[in-house]
């Protein structure tokens, strides 16, 4: 091991001591740093094989930090932008289809607190929330549940 492969595992070791990052994400980062001779898929394999990348702790991780703020389609861009497995993405956005419609519920209550006052303000909240990645029906049922009680949004169907 020359003194650049350990720098690169050195800046490799060092990004993921602050958080947890694929595979991918790690070759993009590090590739401006290899130099001739660097076998940077080497070094990654072999962080791999000692647990250092993990495709599970990086959704994981991706879940505890941004499901209590984004919807299902956001954090599916986010996982997929990390160059994660489609069968890892689709398990993820499992775990977070029944927890969707409460999510964007509390995104609402923590932004707005009460309901529209008139359209206008009812359509800049859909719009926070669409923007927040939380699918259309999820929105409507979010924001009319201001209206009615628990419960009976989901039989007006």
């Amino acid at each position: 091991m020359g003194f650049t492969t350990l720098s690169l595992k050195g800046r490799a070791l060092r990004l993921l001591s602050q958080r947890e990052h694929s595979r991918a994400e790690l070759l993009r980062k590090l590739a401006p740093h290899a130099e001739a001779g660097d076998d940077l898929h080497a070094l990654l394999d072999d962080l791999q094989a000692r647990d250092f990348i993990s495709e599970a702790r990086v959704v994981e991780s991706v879940l505890n930090r941004r499901a209590g703020r984004l919807g299902a389609t956001r954090i599916r861009q986010e996982l997929q932008s990390k160059g994660l497995g489609a069968d890892a993405v689709q398990q993820a956005m499992a775990q977070l289809q029944d927890s969707e419609l409460e999510r964007a519920r509390e995104v609402w209550r923590r932004k707005f607190g009460e309901p529209a006052a008139d359209p206008q303000a009812r359509a800049k909240q859909m719009r926070f929330l669409l923007a927040r990645g939380f699918s259309g029906d999820v929105v409507r049922r979010a924001v009319r549940s201001d209206v009615e009680p628990p419960g009976e949004q989901d039989q007006t169907r």
